[in-house]
């Protein structure tokens, strides 16, 4: 006689850098071994490939594609993911420097939101008629930036989020350009330009949530979480 199957629930999320309804399955005990493998592994980039196929497995959606999504899509799916896979509630723990003692607090997961900066500009002027598109860092900058110096990661990754390169009414898509000629353009960047390009990153949408509680002094603290990280430990 045939095991009995399993019926799964479907929910939906909205991905947050395009606004596009997408459907979802909870994560079952095959994903949670991928997780499980990447952590012990210590790894950031395997952590990011789990991650990565876990969205991919569970969204239900056709032709999606999780290499189209920014880093804070990522997240937050995860995290949408993860609430209705294990439970929304999370308990997090802190260490307070001023009574020296630990406080459990409670993080809705349902209730985290990615926080969208209005000061955030893809479109950066270089003068009159030459300036910049900027796209979102995709999560596999990851794998690009591992094990590399400062210096060459702010370079790898302000060359991956350029997006298109506009003289006039003339756009050239970053992607078709040739590598050599990109970095040539991007180390002929004035002052000026660089600091709209490093605003643009500073000001990038995140995740973000406060969590409040009250010492044994009756101090008030605010603890911002704005990465996954943040959130909980990655089971």
């Amino acid at each position: 006689m045939a095991l009995p199957k399993v019926n799964i629930p479907i929910f939906e999320l909205t991905i947050p850098s395009i606004k596009k309804l997408v459907k979802f399955r909870p994560f079952l005990v095959r994903e949670e071994k991928i997780l499980l493998i990447a952590q012990q592994s210590g790894s950031d980039t395997d952590i990011l490939n789990a991650l990565k196929q876990i969205i991919n497995n569970c969204v239900q959606e056709p032709n999606f594609d999780v290499d189209d999504l920014t880093t804070f899509d990522l997240e937050y799916m995860f995290l949408k993911i993860r609430a209705k896979s294990v439970e929304n509630i999370v308990k997090l723990k802190y260490f307070d420097h001023e009574d020296e003692k630990t406080y459990e607090v409670d993080v809705d997961l349902d209730k985290i939101e990615v926080e969208f900066d209005p000061k955030n500009n893809k479109k950066i002027k270089i003068d009159d008629s030459v300036g910049i598109i900027m796209k979102y860092p995709s999560p596999t900058i990851v794998n690009k930036i591992e094990n590399k110096d400062t210096g060459e990661v702010t370079s790898i990754v302000i060359k991956d989020c350029i997006d298109s390169i506009y003289d006039g009414d003339s756009i050239f898509k970053a992607r078709e350009a040739d590598p050599k000629e990109l970095d040539e353009f991007i180390d002929s960047l004035n002052v000026k330009t660089f600091d709209a390009i490093q605003e643009f990153f500073d000001t990038i949408p995140k995740l973000k949530h406060t969590v409040e509680y009250t010492n044994s002094k009756g101090t008030k603290r605010e603890i911002v979480l704005s990465t996954l990280q943040d959130f909980f430990t990655l089971r």
